[in-house]
């Protein structure tokens, strides 16, 4: 199954410190993984608790790891338009590129917990979608306007007057992500602005369906759908027996039975090679593994040493 790419995807809010992630990071490139992708939120949702402090901010975490990790890519997964001006964001991703030698992903949606922004006194409006189409042509904008010239972008939300669109990023450009599963106007914005479209935590047959209206919208713009990578992301649970399975699930506060039936990779390496090997017969380009508990990198290893070469 050539040409898939195998990423973990983690939740610090929910307690990581930043060497517990700089750890799994380190864990992650070790074991195979293409890439380290981590949440982008400010408080703590229910479910899992590591007992570990946070938040973390995720831009200058992974500003860290870029320059304590050496091949794995890093990313959000992703950030919210709520908590940066566009152009304050440009400028943050395209300088993480540099610092780690052109290996950056930035995921960018519309932002979705309200208690969060509650929490930190972060302004939520209630139509967020036309600032996420905004930011994304600004980005997009400066980081590709040739250097030398000036930007700039009159809208409904955002004024950027003869910006100098520095830093540039070492990509050309950065790849960006654009997720959800709505119907018609997030496959519209991929398709437009975006590498990769990305359907997390939902059953085969609706990543399918939103995965074929992404390629649909290439198409009705002109553009070619080969080059929008089609991704997909489930929570996991792994171990080679299943006392090894259920005892991780006791460890995230997961209900086995549930989360079986759930839309998640569980189970043996056998049984995740399985569900995994489906997706990538639909589709998937990229499949990112999320990993609660970030203290186990035994769990990581397992994924790497026993999963990914059935994959490969």
């Amino acid at each position: 199954m050539p040409g898939t790419e195998f990423c973990v995807f983690t939740e610090p809010q929910q307690g990581a410190t930043y060497d517990t992630q700089l750890a799994f990071a380190r864990a992650a490139e070790a074991a195979g993984f293409d890439g380290f992708f981590r949440s982008d939120h400010f408080l703590r949702m229910g479910g899992f608790f590591s007992g570990e402090p946070g938040p973390t901010d995720a831009w200058t975490t992974l500003a860290g790891l870029a320059r304590e990790t050496e091949r794995i890519r890093l990313g959000t997964l992703v950030s919210s338009v709520t908590y940066r001006v566009p152009g304050i964001l440009a400028i943050q991703v395209a300088q993480v590129d540099q610092m780690s030698g052109g290996r950056v992903e930035l995921g960018l949606g519309t932002g979705w917990y309200p208690d969060e922004h509650e929490a930190y006194g972060i302004p939520f409006p209630r139509r967020r979608f036309d600032l996420l189409e905004e930011q994304l042509a600004i980005i997009t904008g400066l980081w590709t306007t040739p250097a030398g010239e000036a930007f700039s972008f009159d809208g409904s939300h955002y004024h950027l007057r003869e910006s100098p669109a520095l830093p540039k990023p070492v990509q050309d450009p950065p790849p960006v992500i654009v997720g959800g599963a709505g119907l018609e106007r997030t496959p519209r914005l991929a398709a437009r602005y975006a590498s990769e479209f990305n359907i997390v935590f939902q059953p085969e047959d609706v990543v399918v369906d939103r995965w074929a209206r992404a390629r649909a919208a290439c198409e009705e713009i002109g553009r070619d759908p080969e080059t929008l990578k089609t991704t997909v992301g489930l929570t996991t649970l792994a171990g080679p027996t299943e006392r090894d399975v259920a005892r991780r699930a006791a460890a995230t506060g997961v209900d086995l039975a549930g989360f079986r039936a759930d839309h998640t990779f569980c189970g043996s390496a056998a049984e995740i090679a399985d569900r995994a090997g489906r997706l990538i017969e639909a589709g998937a380009r990229r499949i990112y593994f999320q990993v609660l508990d970030m203290a186990d990198l035994d769990q990581v290893a397992y994924l790497g040493d026993e999963v990914l070469p059935q994959l490969r």
